[in-house]
């Protein structure tokens, strides 16, 4: 299993892997400073690359379209967290595998990742082709984890719904653990104006997940009046 514990960026890799790794980074992050300085809609792919310095052929090595890189933070994830829980070994409750999976992989996203999701999540909120962009995301890392259950447990989700609520259950405590840890809520010891978008980094992000997990045996359990 693995331990959780964060490596440094491209460590293990090939100097030709640590270059394309750092062709993305200058892309992503060329493409957040333009988006948010004139906005999504305003900022062509061929002023993006111009600035980036690459081709649009070089472009499209990396990324589908400028919505994948205006998420890229996002993608990374979804990216790490599949990889890891398709690596996870040993017998226990497949929820408690997603669980730890998830928050090991945000503990082991390379600096700078959460300040980069955030500011991904900002320039969403005010772009509805990006926060589609996003809904849309979620549901195929849903697939993608439903996937490799199937194949974990020789099991056709068509035939046990179990594996897809599983891959629900995981991305729906993604998605209430990190909008409470965008906006700066549940952090009850800390004062209201020390509270903005990411504050505690990506310590307290896996922290708020968590306890969106913890939540899922009372949330079923809630009865109406």
């Amino acid at each position: 299993m693995d331990s959780g514990h964060p490596e440094p960026e491209g460590s293990g890799l090939s100097l030709r892997e640590r270059k394309k790794q750092r062709t993305r980074r200058v892309l992503a992050d060329t493409a957040l400073r333009l988006f948010g300085e004139r906005g999504f809609d305003r900022v062509t792919l061929e002023e993006l690359t111009a600035h980036a310095e690459v081709g649009r052929t070089t472009f499209f090595r990396y990324y589908a379209s400028k919505e994948d890189v205006a998420m890229a933070a996002e993608g990374e994830l979804w990216d790490a967290y599949v990889a890891r829980f398709a690596r996870h070994t040993g017998p226990g409750p497949a929820l408690t595998a997603l669980r730890a999976c998830l928050t090991q992989t945000i503990l082991a996203m390379p600096a700078g990742w959460d300040r980069r999701f955030v500011a991904s999540r900002r320039l969403a909120a005010g772009t509805p082709v990006l926060h589609h962009h996003s809904l849309v995301s979620s549901m195929r890392t849903a697939q993608r984890l439903i996937e490799v259950l199937e194949r974990r447990l020789d099991t056709d989700s068509r035939e046990d719904v179990r594996l897809r609520l599983l891959g629900e259950l995981a991305l729906g405590a993604w998605r209430c653990g990190a909008r409470n840890w965008v906006a700066g809520r549940g952090e009850h010891e800390t004062p209201v104006a020390a509270r903005r978008p990411g504050h505690g980094g990506p310590a307290l992000l896996a922290r708020r997940v968590e306890e969106s997990f913890d939540a899922i045996p009372a949330a079923l359990a809630l009865d109406l009046p």
